[in-house]
């Protein structure tokens, strides 16, 4: 058969929900369009119930995610950017259509949303020294403060950086062992929806990472009220729809994540995704557990230890 006569195939994009791929309960879908308005790709536009079934499974996960060593953490995360390395071509492409890009300028975002897996996956090991240590104190005592993962964080994805932004704000929630409900670009989809594949793939235990696309409001609301998310991040929201989820994370005391400033459009999308990301973001979703223990009676000659 000659390729003139051949029906292309066309991709089915479902959601990331415990190391799985559903399409929403509600067996609604969306259009997805390029920049000049032309059909992508319909993409599954999940409810409120995918929301919950996400939080399920991200809990389901936790356990065994923060109880991973680091070093076992940042082993995952660099395979995360092996695999992403494999199918680079694939996300050039569907970077170019989602954000109206040239190809060089999609590719220049790949790869940079590669490096920055091995970025975070360096930092895996390395951030308990930078959030932690030995604290002085008065007394027979040993003093030590540790960080330790806050536990499932909900992530609003930058609006209009479909990946490198993506990646930017995925990356350091789990290395740090927490797990996440993701909630993908609503106009720009479909890299989120592809990176759960190579999440798929990567050794990332499922439930670790869950992303959903669709209506960003409709499904961010149930996740700020969720009493089973822990934390959540703002930088997919508008002024309007953070101040909502900001007082509806307030019931269970959520950590609040709301980047500064917010563009003309109300996002938060002005922010350079392109720039070092420092540790911030690594930090963001930390608890402090201190620990005191007694060194032992001094005397003359010093600690029994």
């Amino acid at each position: 058969m000659s390729d003139q006569n051949r029906l292309g195939v066309f991709k089915t994009y479902k959601l990331y929900v415990g190391g799985k791929f559903p399409r929403s309960e509600s067996g609604r879908v969306y259009e997805v369009t390029d920049s000049k308005g032309q059909w992508l790709a319909n993409a599954p536009q999940s409810s409120r119930k995918d929301a919950r079934d996400a939080v399920v499974a991200a809990r389901k996960a936790f356990g065994g995610w923060s109880g991973a060593t680091a070093y076992n953490r940042g082993q995952v995360l660099y395979r995360v950017a092996e695999m992403l390395e494999g199918r680079k071509e694939q996300f050039v492409r569907e970077v170019a259509a989602s954000e109206g890009l040239s190809k060089s300028k999609a590719a220049a975002a790949v790869d940079a949303a590669i490096d920055r897996w091995v970025w975070y996956a360096g930092w895996t090991d390395k951030i308990g020294q930078i959030a932690g240590g030995a604290n002085p104190v008065a007394g027979p005592f040993f003093n030590l403060s540790t960080p330790e993962p806050t536990g499932v964080v909900a992530v609003l994805a930058p609006q209009k950086s479909s990946f490198l932004g993506l990646v930017s704000v995925i990356a350091p929630v789990i290395a740090t062992g927490n797990t996440a409900v993701v909630i993908a670009s609503a106009d720009a989809p479909l890299p989120a929806l592809s990176l759960g594949e190579v999440l798929a793939t990567s050794d990332v235990p499922g439930g670790v990472v869950n992303i959903l696309s669709g209506v960003t409001a409709e499904i961010a609301a149930p996740l700020a009220a969720h009493q089973d998310v822990n934390a959540i991040d703002l930088t997919g929201a508008d002024a309007a729809l953070a101040k909502e989820l900001e007082i509806a994370a307030a019931d269970n005391l959520k950590r609040v994540l709301r980047p500064q400033p917010v563009d003309a459009d109300g996002t938060s999308d002005s922010e350079d995704w392109s720039a070092s990301p420092g540790t911030h973001r690594l930090t963001a979703f930390l608890e402090t557990k201190t620990v005191w223990h007694p060194t032992g009676a001094l005397g003359a000659a010093g600690s029994s230890y």
